[in-house]
């Protein structure tokens, strides 16, 4: 039976799924397909001794009333049934530097976010106020950060690069390693990325920061819940292995590996680029557009350990830690040596049900190589496809492993003792399971040099294909959210989507 829709999407990350959302709810036939187990890409997560685990949203920001994320998730449907914890208001994310005990944090309102530097750094308060300022100026200049109104880049705003913002911002050593502490959020490099990444993804988590309870991928069942009220359709298991062109060579459909045929008049791709291109096939795009894609250069990917600790043996905190081992290393903190491995990592912490004040999780991450992991790279796993990797791999993740809490240790001695199990992912797990290429955490890397070079139209030169995801833009949840309105103004029209965006921003101010 030939099934036919007007929307067909490929992939069910965040991107995917809020374009998949928006077009049902203008009463298009939509169908979404997934080629794993689970929904969301990097909103999964696993879990582990009746625990829940993270693997990619870690917090979520912008999420108060008045907040752009708030009134896109407003306008979604998700918003008030989503369950978050907020996090500690006068920091959410600390700094740590290498023996130094100080914790540095970063709060929440901007008022309250140079309030306590200033207590570390009392002759900074003008640096700090100006801070807050520029990182709200460069993002408001962003077409659909406030939802409706700008509707292109300011292309002065993309060439502004970090390193040179913040030095000409305060010469304090540690101010400046200090504000770029949270850089893991766009992959650790602040020598080169313009300075609109940065500001783009601490001004949410200023503005306000929460955890998931439960997390993250009760976004993805939300919207996926909401998808199907309005009548739309979502597959997993359903890998799709080629474009169908039909005799006029016009894109009509595709074939899953699993033989079925879906075809619609549109098609939009939340899949890594890259692959996008292999399905297509390469001789029907520019050579100079394919050139371009392949020059990219991923950001790196990651190895996270997930602690399940012993009841009522490990205080619980309500932040991130950031931690470096040494100041200097905030620059490029993803180039590391492998004998002094890992010199940076972000922990965070699960509070426990039955008693609030301990963990009963954590979660530590730090960046690796996929050049680690290169010579499983033929192996394959997953939940839906499980096949062992071998005795060395195993080997490989518990030493690994072990190297990560002996980092632990030197902040929290006798870490050990509250450990009940260790688990373990890799750049392949994140290769397998979000579909990124070598296991890259946020697609592709940015620079101030050449803005424009990884920033892509959502609208391709294949008449009914249209992208969208991390790698088109932006990545986090905020930039794929905003993604998926943008690729679908190109559907839609800007008239259509500026008008409900206006709805509900006016809905929320009005108190309904």
């Amino acid at each position: 039976m030939k099934k036919e829709f007007d929307i067909l999407v490929i992939g069910s990350g965040l991107g995917g799924l809020v374009s998949a959302l928006i077009l049902a709810k203008e009463g298009l036939k939509v169908c979404v397909l997934e080629k794993n187990n689970q929904y969301g890409g990097n909103l999964q997560t696993f879990s582990r001794d009746k625990l829940i685990f993270d693997t990619g949203v870690h917090y979520l920001g912008g999420l108060s009333k008045g907040q752009n994320l708030h009134q896109y998730f407003s306008y979604l449907g998700i918003m008030d049934e989503l369950q978050l914890r907020k996090m500690d208001e006068n920091g959410y994310d600390k700094i740590t530097f290498g023996n130094d005990e100080t914790e540095y944090p970063h709060a929440q309102g901007y008022r309250n976010f140079v309030e306590q530097l200033s207590k570390y750094f009392p002759e900074e308060r003008d640096n700090l106020e100006n801070y807050c300022e520029e990182i709200q100026r460069v993002c408001s200049q962003f077409p659909r950060y406030h939802l409706v109104g700008k509707d292109n880049y300011n292309e002065e705003i993309l060439h502004l690069n970090t390193k040179r913002f913040i030095e000409s911002l305060t010469s304090n050593k540690k101010l400046q390693a200090v504000l770029l502490g949270s850089n893991f959020l766009y992959a650790g490099d602040s020598e080169s990325i313009p300075f609109y990444v940065h500001a783009l993804t601490v001004n949410s988590y200023i503005q306000s920061a929460y955890k998931c309870i439960k997390g993250g991928s009760q976004i993805s069942k939300l919207l996926i819940r909401r998808l199907r009220e309005h009548g739309a359709e979502v597959h997993k298991h359903a890998e799709v292995s080629e474009f169908i062109f039909d005799e006029n060579s016009v894109l009509s459909g595709v074939k899953t590996s699993g033989g079925k045929e879906y075809f619609a008049k549109k098609l939009i791709s939340n899949i890594e680029i890259r692959s996008t291109l292999k399905l297509l096939g390469e001789e029907r795009l520019k050579k100079s557009f394919v050139n371009r894609i392949i020059s990219w250069e991923p950001v790196p990917s990651c190895f996270s350990i997930y602690l399940v600790m012993k009841p009522h043996s490990f205080k619980n905190f309500n932040y991130n830690i950031y931690h470096f081992a040494n100041e200097e290393m905030v620059w490029n903190a993803y180039h590391y040596e492998k004998k002094s491995w890992p010199e940076t990592y972000m922990l965070s912490s699960t509070e426990s049900k039955d008693n609030h004040a301990f963990a009963e999780s954590l979660t530590a991450i730090s960046y690796m190589d996929f050049d680690e992991v290169e010579a499983w790279k033929n192996t394959f796993n997953t939940v839906a496809d499980e096949r062992e990797r071998g005795a060395g791999y195993e080997r490989f993740k518990l030493e690994k492993a072990e190297k990560m809490i002996d980092a632990l240790e030197k902040k929290f001695p006798d870490l050990r003792k509250s450990i009940k199990k260790i688990y373990t992912s890799s750049p392949l797990s994140y290769r397998d399971y979000i579909g990124s290429f070598n296991g890259n955490m946020y697609g592709y890397r940015k620079s101030s040099e050449n803005p424009l070079k990884t920033m892509v139209s959502p609208r391709t030169k294949i008449d009914n294909l249209f992208l969208t995801g991390q790698s088109v833009n932006m990545h986090g949840i905020l930039g794929c959210t905003i993604g998926a309105f943008n690729t679908c103004t190109e559907i839609l029209g800007k008239e259509l989507v500026d008008g409900r965006l206006t709805h509900i921003i006016n809905k929320i101010k009005d108190g309904e």
